[in-house]
C-alpha cells in the first residue's frame, strides 16, 4: 500500500484522493507543528448537492478551501480541499454536501465531534488552546452542538415540576430554572425571575401539558405562585425546605442575633462573641467543622436565651418536611406556631404569623415529598459552570451548558 493510499484510509476523507503532503516543524510555518494535507476530487465519484441532496453531474467551478482536521503524527493537521461547487439544475450553484465536513465549515466534523466533547469537561479557553482554534470558534462548535442535542426538550411526560433562582451577575441580575424532580432533568432556563419572565416555560408547555402539572415545588417568591396558579391551577403547590429555612435564618435568627449584641453593648466581650456567632448559628449542628465549634455554639445558647428560643424553634420547624402524615405534620405546626408567639421576641412571632398563609403548601411535601437537595445542587453546579468560563455573556450558550449538566436519568 502506497503512502497517499495509506493517508486516504487514515484520514478517510470520502471522495477525495491524496496529493501532496508536507509536514512543518513549530517556528518554521507557525508557532505549532502541522501537517499540511492537499486533498484532490475523485472524479468517479458521486456528487450530491447541499440544497436538495440530489444527484448532479454537472461542476460550476472549484474552490480551494483550508479546513483543519484531527492532530495526525503529534501535528496540528489542515487539509487543502479543492471544493465543488456543483451547476444544480433545481437549486443553482451549490457546494457539493461532504459526508465528513459541513457546508461552510473550516473543521471537519470528527475535529467539532472532538472539540464538543473535550468541552463537556473543559473551559473553552483551555480547548482552544489545545487544539490551536481560536475561542469564538470553539465557543460556536459547541453551541452548535448543544443546540443539536438540547435545542428542544420533549414535555409531554412531565407532571411535577420544581422551580429555582440563581444568580446570573452581581447587582441582583437573576434568572429561573425549572426542573423535573422525579427525572433530575433541567427542563428550561430563561432570564429573570418575575412573572413575565417564567411565563414563556408554561406557554412551551401548552393548555394539555399545564393540564397534566400535578405539584409544583418552589420556594415562596411571589412570581412563580401567581403564574403557577393561573396556568396551573389544579396543581400543589410544595413549598420548599431550604427556601424557608433560609428566609428563618436571615429573617429571625441574623434580627435577633443583631438585638441582642445591640443590647450587650456595654458588655464589649459578650457583645463580640454574639456579633462572631451568625455562622454557628445558622449551620446544622452536625455541619459544624470541628469539635471547638459545636462547644462554643453550647456555650453561647446556654448563656443567651432569646438565641436558644429561635435556634431550637428553626430546628423544630425543619421537621415538617420529615413528615408523610398531614395530620401529624399540621399537630406539629400548630405547637410550633403556639410556642413562637409565646416567645415574646418580635422577629420570631412576625415570621410565624407570615407564615401562615404558606403552610397547606408547606404540608403538601407529605404527599408529593421533593428532596429540597437537589435543587441547591444544581445551583451549585451551576456557580461551577460559570467559575470554569469566568463568567458567560451569551446567555443562550450558559443556558445550553446548564441543560446539558442536567440530561435526566430514566424513571
Amino acid at each position: 500500500m502506497s503512502t497517499p493510499e495509506s493517508i486516504e484510509r487514515l484520514g478517510d476523507w470520502k471522495g477525495y484522493r491524496v496529493g501532496a503532503v508536507d509536514r512543518y516543524e513549530a517556528g518554521v510555518k507557525g508557532l505549532r507543528r502541522q501537517a499540511w494535507i492537499e486533498l484532490q476530487p475523485d472524479p468517479g465519484r458521486e456528487k450530491r448537492c447541499s440544497g436538495c441532496n440530489e444527484l448532479v453531474d454537472g461542476v460550476h467551478e472549484y474552490q480551494e478551501r483550508w479546513i483543519q482536521d484531527l492532530p495526525v503524527w503529534g501535528a496540528d493537521t489542515w487539509l487543502l480541499v479543492y471544493r465543488c461547487r456543483l451547476a444544480c439544475p433545481r437549486c443553482g450553484p451549490k457546494l457539493e454536501q461532504l459526508d465528513w465536513v459541513d457546508r461552510y465549515a473550516r473543521v471537519t466534523r470528527r475535529l467539532a465531534d472532538s472539540v464538543a466533547r473535550l468541552c463537556q469537561v473543559l473551559p473553552i479557553k483551555h480547548v482552544a488552546e489545545h487544539y490551536g482554534l481560536g475561542w469564538e470558534t470553539v465557543k460556536a462548535i459547541d453551541k452548535a452542538s448543544l443546540e443539536r442535542s438540547f435545542g428542544s426538550v420533549d414535555l409531554s411526560d412531565v407532571e411535577v415540576i420544581a422551580m429555582d433562582e440563581f444568580a446570573l451577575q452581581k447587582g441582583q441580575r437573576y434568572a429561573t430554572v425549572v426542573v423535573d424532580p422525579r427525572t433530575k432533568r433541567v427542563l428550561w432556563v430563561g432570564r429573570g425571575r418575575n412573572r413575565e419572565d417564567v411565563r414563556p416555560f408554561f406557554e412551551l408547555l401548552g393548555p394539555e401539558g399545564c393540564a397534566r402539572v400535578r405539584a409544583v415545588a418552589m420556594d415562596m417568591l411571589p412570581a412563580f405562585e401567581l403564574e403557577v396558579r393561573h396556568h396551573c391551577p389544579q396543581a400543589q403547590i410544595v413549598y420548599d425546605l431550604f427556601h424557608v429555612v433560609a428566609r428563618y435564618g436571615h429573617e429571625v435568627i441574623d434580627r435577633v442575633r443583631v438585638d441582642e449584641a445591640n443590647r450587650l453593648r456595654d458588655n464589649r466581650p459578650a457583645r463580640k462573641i454574639v456579633k462572631s456567632a451568625r455562622w454557628l448559628l445558622l449551620r446544622n449542628r452536625e455541619n459544624l467543622p470541628t469539635p471547638e465549634d459545636r462547644i462554643r455554639l453550647k456555650e453561647l445558647l446556654q448563656a443567651n436565651k432569646a438565641l436558644m428560643t429561635v435556634y431550637v424553634l428553626k430546628d423544630d420547624l425543619k421537621q415538617l418536611w420529615s413528615y408523610r402524615t398531614e395530620g401529624w405534620a399540621r399537630r406539629l405546626w400548630k405547637d410550633w406556631y403556639r410556642r413562637a408567639i409565646r416567645s415574646r421576641i418580635k422577629p420570631l412571632q412576625h415570621f410565624a404569623k407570615k407564615l401562615v398563609p404558606y403552610v397547606p403548601g408547606i404540608l403538601a411535601h407529605c404527599r408529593w415529598p421533593f428532596h429540597t437537595s437537589l435543587l441547591e445542587g444544581i445551583n451549585n453546579k451551576i456557580k461551577v459552570i460559570k467559575r470554569m468560563a469566568f463568567g458567560f455573556r451569551d446567555h443562550a450558550y450558559f443556558f445550553l451548558k446548564i441543560r446539558a449538566a442536567f440530561p435526566g436519568i430514566a424513571r
